[in-house]
């Protein structure tokens, strides 16, 4: 399969054909740390906790809604990270972000906060689906509504900082599962059912990293969250960045997420 003509950005050629094989990149600096500092100095408002009394974080997560502050709109609107968007999906095929969407605030817990599971995150449903029940939203073959998925962290994430868990390449299994399925492809509820087995010995990564951090995670990779077990709650927003046009899997010269299908496809592991 020949690679789309490289575009000028922070991602190596190795970076590429890491996301390409794995599902997943990491962007170190993708956006400056201040503008983390400043956001999550807005987000620990919006929790109505205080940073200095732990005593007060009673709930394991607490979700907080868009959040399209000039932090965030400035943060998704990074050179560096845009650039890695035009490395990986294509200059000209995604769509701008001014906001980073919902942030989960995970706390430090002792029980499992009950939303642990391994999923993909949809992006679609059809005109006889019900749009508010999520677990029916769909995915499809060339991933329909979603260019990457996105995790971006606003605090430092260690291992015991409940940091999003990745299958690396099950991307690949998942867009074999996909294909027979067409353009309709399958709800979240029937892709749950098995729990994604397909992918259970894939191994594990944990997204983990500095503030400014982001993972550019294919739109197929499973992923899941995780008990918090350290000591300081845990920002992060998981926007998608959306496509400008429909993923294709006839080109002569696929971008990056194209390939990791096709490849997928052709039988590769």
């Amino acid at each position: 399969m020949t690679p789309q003509a490289n575009h000028p950005g922070p991602l190596d050629a190795a970076a590429i054909e890491r996301f390409v094989r794995q599902g997943v990149v990491r962007l170190d600096a993708a956006f400056p740390r201040d503008l983390a500092e400043e956001g999550r100095a807005l987000l620990w408002r919006q929790t109505g906790c205080d940073p200095d009394d732990p005593a007060r974080w009673t709930r394991p997560v607490i979700r907080l809604g868009y959040q399209d502050g000039p932090p965030f709109a400035a943060a998704a609107t990074a050179p560096r990270l845009t650039a890695a968007f035009d490395q990986l999906v294509g200059a000209g095929n995604w769509l701008p972000r001014t906001d980073l969407g919902t942030f989960p605030v995970r706390f430090p817990a002792p029980d499992d906060p009950g939303d642990t599971g391994w999923h993909v995150d949809p992006s679609f449903h059809l005109p006889e689906d019900d749009p508010g029940d999520f677990l029916g939203w769909r995915v499809n073959r060339v991933s329909r509504g979603r260019a990457l998925l996105l995790l971006c962290l606003f605090s430092d994430v260690g291992l015991e900082d409940a940091p999003t868990r990745l299958r690396l390449g099950s991307h690949r299994d998942l867009a074999r599962r996909l294909d027979p399925l067409g353009e309709t492809g399958a709800s979240l509820r029937d892709l749950a059912a098995n729990g994604f087995a397909e992918s259970a010995a894939r191994p594990e990564a944990a997204a983990t990293g500095p503030a400014g951090t982001v993972y550019l995670c294919h739109p197929f990779l499973v992923h899941a969250g995780q008990r918090h077990r350290g000591r300081v709650p845990r920002f992060m927003a998981q926007p998608p960045l959306l496509p400008r046009r429909p993923f294709r899997l006839d080109r002569a010269d696929p971008v990056p997420v194209e390939r990791a299908i096709l490849e997928a496809l052709s039988g590769e592991a």
